[in-house]
């Protein structure tokens, strides 16, 4: 299998990274120019494009571009999706999970645009709080369902590698719309539901 290149960077935009990543070993003391960080300027602007590649993405779009018109009435849930964000406080990663769910009031949408939304928001710097929000506000606002839930459950790096340095700890956010707001019994449910 051939070596793919990825190539869906801002070349110009690389070269100014790269340029103020050198900047910055030569700052915290390193050799820039030794053998080891020759390429580093380089690879860490492309992680940092792809790391917050969402912001070129509009999630709205995502849901829209496969609606459907279907009856179905009950909770959708996807859970347990893959979640990686940027710590927009120390540029540090944040990793977990999200769980979403809505109930339709005429239309779905497809089961991967739900984790696409996801991912648009995640690529961004973030806070889990703002995250979590953001994911609900985009599916209530596409699809008009009954309701809108989401859970996210992460690890955070900055906590985790530096500061109080507690490697376990797990920070749970929620945020709630429609029927999942106003029956205690629908939001049990699917509380009930992403504890597997």
């Amino acid at each position: 299998m051939a070596y793919k290149r990825e190539d869906n960077y801002n070349d110009d935009v690389t070269q100014q990274i790269a340029g103020h990543v050198r900047e910055i070993l030569h700052l915290l003391g390193e050799d820039e120019g030794r053998e080891g960080l020759l390429k580093t300027p380089e690879r860490v602007a492309k992680s940092l494009q792809f790391l917050t590649k969402g912001y070129g993405e509009n999630g709205v779009e995502i849901i829209r571009s496969a609606m459907f018109d279907e009856k179905y009435r009950q909770m959708v849930l996807v859970r347990d999706i893959e979640l990686f964000s940027m710590c927009e406080h120390h540029i540090l990663p944040f990793i977990g999970k999200c769980h979403v769910a809505y109930i339709p009031d005429g239309r779905i949408t497809g089961l991967s645009k739900i984790a696409r939304v996801v991912e648009t928001y995640a690529r961004r710097l973030q806070v889990q709080e703002r995250l979590t929000v953001q994911i609900r506000d985009c599916i209530q606002e596409s699809l008009n369902p009954l309701g809108v839930a989401v859970v996210i459950e992460a690890n955070h790096t900055c906590m985790q590698i530096r500061g109080v340095e507690k490697s376990n700890a797990i920070t749970t956010t929620s945020a709630f719309s429609g029927i999942f707001l106003s029956s205690s019994r629908t939001r049990n449910e699917f509380l009930n539901l992403i504890r597997g």
